[in-house]
């Protein structure tokens, strides 16, 4: 039986992992009482109890506690150690030496929802010679209201009709994500990145639009599949669909939240003449958030990476 420590198991992610995990006969949940919850002595017992402790907690709280019990093994769920020395990044697909340093690492940092669709998308194309990393890239993206936590969540359960279906945010054009998403894809710039939220409750897609002009001379829109196709061969939770896959959509549109409840993200690639564009689809509280740790979890302990996780 391995032992789990969930630190913030009230949050979103929190909530999502122990529902997960808890339904699992070889994990036990260890638990702070509830008036200890913020006994700082207390909850590094229980990390260094844990076989591993995962961090569901704002930022600055997360670089806190990692710091609570220095021999501990963690996976942190926040945005604080994504590019910090020391941290190994969790995504298993991202390159072949992922799962390995990710099985061996005593302190892994979960990917972010963007970042994910972003990295899985467009490193293949830049390890191939198909883009070059100097190719100033632009992001359009939209995430289930969950993505923003409980005072989005709230603001939008508490508004059953909106004026609007979508907003835009992050118009500073300074995103928390963004610097995880230039070094984990790999691009020699800061991509351009344009999110929004949407009145629904999970569900992402992440879109790079490209010139073929920007591809390696004489590039289509077929070998970009191509390419994906076969860097992501045999994985377990990466579908890449059909070139322009027809069947992906509902009348011609995307629908965001067709890899909900599951772990899979499924990369798709549309061309013409002069275009290629590349969209991720996946569950931004699955693939994006607790599916992730909950895989980077498996690893860890030694488990198959498959375990409790739907595809």
């Amino acid at each position: 039986m391995h032992k789990v420590f969930i630190d913030g198991q009230a949050g979103t992610t929190g909530l999502e992992l122990a529902e997960r995990l808890g339904a699992r006969d070889d994990i036990e949940l260890l638990a702070v009482p509830p008036a200890q919850r913020k006994d700082a002595a207390c909850r590094a017992r229980l990390h260094a109890a844990a076989d591993v402790a995962i961090l569901c907690l704002p930022d600055a709280a997360a670089r806190m506690a990692a710091a609570l019990a220095p021999n501990a093994r963690y996976i942190d769920a926040s945005t604080a150690h994504r590019v910090a020395p020391g941290w190994i990044y969790g995504l298993p697909e991202l390159t072949a030496s992922a799962r390995d340093a990710i099985a061996k690492a005593r302190r892994v940092a979960n990917p972010g929802c963007y970042p994910t669709g972003f990295s899985l998308s467009v490193r293949p194309l830049i390890d191939a010679g198909l883009l070059a990393p100097e190719t100033p890239l632009r992001v359009n993206a939209v995430s289930g209201y969950s993505g923003g936590g409980k005072a989005l969540i709230a603001k939008h359960e508490a508004c059953a009709s909106p004026p609007w279906r979508t907003q835009a945010y992050a118009l500073t054009l300074n995103h928390k994500h963004v610097p995880e998403m230039q070094r984990y894809a790999g691009t020699a710039a800061a991509p351009l990145f344009a999110p929004m939220v949407g009145h629904y409750f999970k569900g992402i897609l992440t879109q790079v639009p490209l010139f073929r002009s920007e591809l390696r001379r004489g590039a289509t829109a077929a070998d970009v599949w191509e390419t994906l196709a076969a860097r992501y061969a045999g994985e377990p939770f990466v579908k890449v669909l059909p070139l322009g896959e027809a069947a992906a959509g509902d009348d011609g549109f995307l629908d965001p939240t067709a890899c909900n409840d599951t772990n899979r993200i499924e990369l798709m690639v549309f061309g013409s003449e002069e275009h290629v564009l590349l969209c991720a689809r996946f569950d931004n509280l699955g693939k994006g958030a607790a599916g992730a740790a909950v895989q980077n979890l498996n690893l860890m302990l030694g488990l198959p990476e498959t375990t409790g996780l739907a595809a």
